[in-house]
């Protein structure tokens, strides 16, 4: 495994005790521009992820953002599996098309609607998360530790606008008429699922590849980091 200065020098950190001792440490990184601050290397993470977040956005909210790009396009879940596959044996195809094509509308309509709320998470951010996070080999590792903190909260907070959105789209209508024809079939358990809570998580683990593409990016090409912070930073790597 590749190991950096920066992860050699920041791992030393765990060994002191006080905020002086951290700052000086800090100060003697190699660096271009100066030494580098613990304000800047936590602001430097902070907007890394807020790129992240706006780029993931911008591209996922425009129609076929999620349904027409394999690494986000929400599927269905086991269970709706059984009522599309019933549907296309009795001549519904066009239905069954339709049903998963909402879902992904609805998270497209829905998903500018996130990027408040995971800018306000990524204001938590600490420096003790910035050491964890920069002395990481895991080039997603900011992305996964935004993951790991705010997932709960975030679909707490986002669950609210899916349902207005499957709502807008008409995919509660769609899924409505769909249900009610599966559970008509001879012989099949009837089903009622939760679309609003199934298309939040898919939205939000959609909204986080995104993020993860982009500090990916970030991190491995120069050329990313297209602010003068970003390129202090990241420099020490």
């Amino acid at each position: 495994m590749k190991i950096s200065k920066i992860t050699i020098v920041l791992a030393v950190l765990l060994t002191f005790g006080s905020c002086a001792e951290l700052q000086q440490v800090v100060n003697n990184l190699p660096t271009t521009g100066g030494p580098v601050t613990q304000e800047e290397i936590i602001g430097g993470l902070k907007q890394a992820l807020e790129f992240g977040v706006v780029e993931g956005v911008n591209i996922l909210n425009k129609e076929d953002g999620y349904f027409k790009d394999e690494a986000v396009k929400i599927l269905l879940p086991e269970e709706l599996q059984k009522v599309d596959a019933t549907l296309r044996k009795i001549g519904l195809s066009n239905l069954a098309d339709e049903g998963l094509k909402v879902l992904n509308r609805a998270a497209e309509d829905a998903v500018s609607e996130a990027k408040p709320i995971f800018v306000q998470a990524i204001k938590d951010f600490t420096f003790a998360d910035a050491k964890t996070i920069l002395t990481s080999s895991n080039d997603l590792a900011a992305t996964e530790y935004l993951e790991g903190s705010t997932s709960t909260k975030l679909a707490a907070a986002f669950e609210p606008k899916i349902a207005a959105s499957l709502d807008k789209v008409g995919a509660n209508d769609i899924w409505a008429t769909i249900i009610q024809k599966y559970n008509t079939v001879p012989l099949v358990k009837p089903v009622n699922p939760n679309l609003t809570e199934y298309v939040t998580n898919q939205a939000i683990d959609g909204l986080f590849v995104k993020v993860g593409d982009k500090e990916k990016e970030i991190r491995n090409s120069v050329s990313s980091r297209t602010t003068a912070l970003l390129q202090k930073v990241f420099a020490l790597q």
